[in-house]
């Protein structure tokens, strides 16, 4: 793996290949990169697509990396695009997660995760709830009153309709006994636009990644409520977990890369093997902690195999939530 650090940039896919594939070089080198962010700038996949940019330019195992912003439907305008322009492309790869499989099955979209190939898992992510500083709601507790008394007087403000926001507001709702059917939940196309919503008041409540949240809570222009981890996380010890605050809900988001179905094998596999050879490197590492993700990498053909189990899992989670039949 680490001969892609060792080698000359302009011959790294090539010797990949014959170090260990064992077979010819490759026709395409891997110099060059392309990665598509189907979301704004600002939210999780974007900021997934420029931490692997950072990674890999500093570790020397692609020397350009590209990042495209193509936002709108959980990601599914993207996932559109990407196997309209990309299905045999062997430089450039989409960025996924858990948001798209929920906002392929809440948009009924006509493409699907089916038409692309799982190329790595990369991380995983626990959600926050939040609210402006200004806000008189203080904790879980209060929130879940309001929510009991008047549901559509509480305005959610997350991502993508069916993502994994969305799923997490359902499943508080279902948790405090509430008809998840009646929640107000204010949908938008990425993490960077729900947050000026939520900071501009528009919402009452906000969800999102912990990431995503943590500056706004440093700077003090957000008050964290809980967060859905199983536990504590090390970066917020005085955030409690929803369990703690008396709702039964965990949920972590996981984000991972796919490619074109047409790709030929030897440049999937030059592509698997820089991937690989970024997740094991020192900077990625550095991505990860300063982020406080969670390191959930796996090669493709485990990541094939995980998705098979989450796409039910997924489907059974939003029928649970009321939003898909």
């Amino acid at each position: 793996m680490n001969m892609l650090t060792r080698f000359h940039r302009s011959a790294r896919a090539s010797l990949v290949a014959l170090a260990l594939v064992g077979g010819p070089a490759f026709a395409e080198d891997l110099s060059a990169l392309t990665l598509v962010a189907p979301a704004s700038p600002g939210g999780g996949w974007d900021q997934t697509a420029r931490a692997m940019q950072a990674a890999m330019e500093a570790g020397e195992v692609v020397s350009d990396v590209q990042v495209q912003n193509v936002p709108g439907a959980g990601g599914t305008i993207g996932l559109a695009q990407f196997v309209a322009n990309s299905a045999a492309s062997t430089d450039t790869v989409l960025v996924s997660g858990l948001i798209m499989m929920g906002g392929v099955i809440t948009n009924k979209s006509a493409v699907t995760l089916d038409e692309v190939t799982p190329l790595a898992r990369l991380t995983g992510e626990w959600e926050m709830i939040a609210v402006p500083t200004a806000s008189p709601i203080q904790t879980v507790q209060q929130l879940v009153e309001r929510l009991k008394a008047d549901p559509g007087a509480v305005s959610w403000g997350g991502g993508s309709a069916g993502g994994t926001d969305h799923m997490l507001v359902g499943l508080v709702a279902n948790a405090a006994g509430v008809d998840p059917r009646r929640i107000n939940y204010v949908a938008h196309s990425g993490g960077g636009e729900s947050l000026a919503s939520i900071l501009g008041g528009f919402v009452t409540v906000g969800v999102n990644g912990v990431a995503e949240f943590a500056p706004q809570i440093e700077s003090g222009a957000l008050r964290p409520l809980a967060v859905s981890s199983e536990e504590r996380l090390p970066s917020f010890p005085d955030v409690p977990t929803l369990r703690e605050s008396g709702l039964d809900v965990s949920l972590l988001n996981w984000r991972g890369l796919m490619v074109g179905s047409k790709v030929p094998a030897a440049d999937r596999q030059a592509l698997e093997q820089a991937v690989d050879a970024m997740a094991r490197s020192e900077a990625w590492k550095k991505e990860i902690d300063t982020r406080g993700w969670v390191d959930m990498y796996q090669p493709q053909a485990e990541f094939a195999s995980f998705l098979d189990s989450e796409k039910t899992k997924v489907a059974d989670t939003l029928r649970s939530i009321g939003l898909t039949n």
